[in-house]
């Protein structure tokens, strides 16, 4: 089966990667005139005049990120399958949407307010007591389109920084940790479930996941997974979501965002799990039966961002698995990323600190259960 990705980025290369075993073929359709896939079939287009070409190509239709056109999808999927559909697309391309869809579910988040103007920003974050976080509705991601508010009279200048006609403020939570769920659902409505990992960002960006988390009590997992699964069933959801949360100190869990797609932060499921979110995905979105999700020993993922490490370094550590994109160098982008694997989880925390000093621009984490 040839299968059509929008997007030729690094998650489009895992996929591929995952898929040939599979048997699958990929043509990756680029809309921002810049690839980096480097494998597949590239459709570079981003005057949105090859879609017939694409299209002639492929046998159904998927997508490595969300901030696409919603339209494009919907003519899309008006002549081949699209997995996830345009209205998943839809709804986590607009935050407020997406809170909404959240609080109709029964869906805990944090306190918000939606803005547009600075003085409205001022006013919500007086209301709700800063810090607050400000950001944009629709495009933001890594910390972009996005500002933190430490006193109400930084207002005016977080609405000229983040330059965007409306904004949703957000209170500041009192967390022990920054967890996601990733699950997948079968175009048979199956599901399965990958243990909840511990998340730990620098400037807005995903640096290490660790999972499964050593003191995680049940009913906490149990409550993340009838969440993300009310969200599978309401938008009768094909492939893999990702949705991340907050968890407070008294084990509750309040929903920050969703991403329709393969996510950074179940990278560790590629040497970490039975099987992993990529191979998951395209299992869902061809009518395959779904794969194991057990976790086959603690595992992290470490994030390489802006400045790449020496590789023999790092495959010089026991159980490493270096995954590289293939970009060049630059502030601020994802390079590739280290899949740890150790028989305790004390044994993986060593390794992560061995491994961040070979990293340029890392720092050794730490993790809530440590």
């Amino acid at each position: 089966m040839n299968i059509g990705i929008l997007g030729a980025g690094q998650l489009g290369r895992m996929l591929a990667l995952a898929g040939y075993p599979l048997g699958n073929r990929f043509t990756f359709l680029d809309t921002t005139g810049n690839p980096s896939v480097g494998i597949g079939e590239v459709i570079v287009d981003p005057e949105n005049t090859q879609l017939e070409t694409f299209l002639d190509q492929v046998d159904l239709v998927t997508y490595e990120f969300e901030h696409l056109p919603v339209e494009l999808v919907r003519e899309i999927e008006a002549r081949k399958p699209v997995y996830p559909s345009s209205r998943a697309i839809a709804v986590c391309q607009n935050r407020v949407e997406e809170k909404t869809l959240f609080e109709r579910l029964g869906i805990p988040t944090p306190a918000y307010r939606v803005v547009e103007s600075a003085e409205q920003l001022k006013a919500a974050a007086l209301e709700l007591g800063c810090p607050v976080v400000a950001k944009s509705v629709t495009e933001g991601y890594d910390g972009k389109g996005q500002a933190v508010l430490k006193t109400p009279e930084q207002a005016e200048q977080a609405w000229a920084e983040i330059k965007h006609s409306k904004l949703i403020v957000e209170a500041f939570v009192d967390f022990v940790r920054e967890v996601s769920m990733i699950a997948v659902r079968g175009r048979d409505g199956d599901v399965v479930f990958y243990p909840m990992a511990e998340n730990v960002h620098v400037d807005g960006i995903l640096r290490y996941s660790l999972a499964p988390l050593p003191d995680l009590d049940e009913g906490v997992q149990q409550t993340a997974d009838s969440y993300i699964l009310s969200l599978l069933d309401e938008l009768d959801y094909v492939g893999v979501l990702a949705l991340e949360l907050f968890q407070t100190p008294d084990g509750g869990l309040l929903a920050n965002e969703m991403a329709p797609r393969v996510h950074n932060s179940g990278h560790w499921t590629q040497n970490g799990a039975v099987t992993s979110q990529f191979e998951n995905h395209l299992r869902a979105i061809q009518g395959l039966p779904l794969g194991q999700t057990a976790a086959l020993a603690p595992t992290c993922m470490v994030n390489v961002i802006g400045r790449e490490g020496d590789s023999a370094d790092i495959l010089a550590l026991p159980d490493a698995h270096l995954h590289r994109y293939d970009k060049s160098e630059r502030l601020g982008r994802k390079l590739a990323h280290i899949n740890l694997v150790a028989p305790t989880h004390g044994e993986l925390l060593e390794k992560v600190r061995r491994c961040a000093a070979l990293l340029p621009e890392a720092s050794a984490p730490r993790f809530s259960f440590e």
